[in-house]
């Protein structure tokens, strides 16, 4: 089989559930943005982390996959059972967060991004998510999205907020507060 098929030339891609739409269609959008979050943080697990970092960013890769499949599925015709996101994963985004915050100094400023490569990869990663969100929460305006989605993304944007901040304490990595200008 090759991976080329030709169906997409005209611009048209199918949703599982073979309905055609539009290539910027906001379910496309909406599943190609997580797509693209996906890889930042294949790109992040890539980097000098803890195994336990990069342990849970391949569980969100996968459940990454998971609402991409969801995402990609058309609610009224797809009859293919596709992965089911649960609340336990949320609940493990928010066990990350609190563990990580527990040696982290309280956060009184904003924070410019920056001070290590992995720490910028966070947070490109970070605003991707937030822009999948964003996509995500358009799309649930018009068509059955399972609200657990757009609670796992705005709860793993929080996560790689809180995991940038970690990596810079654990490197020894003053951050950059941001002190606006009066």
């Amino acid at each position: 089989m090759k991976i080329y098929t030709k169906t997409g030339d005209k611009g048209y891609t199918s949703l599982i559930g073979g309905t055609r739409v539009p290539k910027y269609n906001l379910r496309i959008e909406s599943y190609g943005t997580i797509d693209e979050l996906n890889s930042y943080i294949g790109l992040i697990r890539d980097q000098q982390i803890s195994d336990l970092q990069k342990e849970v960013l391949k569980e969100i890769q996968d459940r990454l996959f998971t609402i991409g499949s969801a995402l990609a599925a058309d609610p009224e015709k797809s009859r293919m059972k596709v992965p089911d996101l649960l609340w336990e994963d949320v609940a493990l985004l928010e066990s990350q967060i609190d563990k990580m915050e527990e040696s982290l100094p309280g956060l009184k400023h904003f924070i410019l991004p920056g001070g290590l490569t992995v720490v910028s990869f966070c947070h490109i990663a970070r605003c991707i998510c937030r822009r999948a969100e964003r996509v995500t929460v358009n799309l649930s305006e018009e068509s059955a999205v399972n609200e657990i989605i757009l609670v796992y993304l705005n709860r793993l944007s929080d996560y790689l907020f809180v995991l940038a901040r970690k990596l810079c304490a654990d490197n020894e990595i003053e951050e950059t507060k941001w002190v606006p200008r009066y």
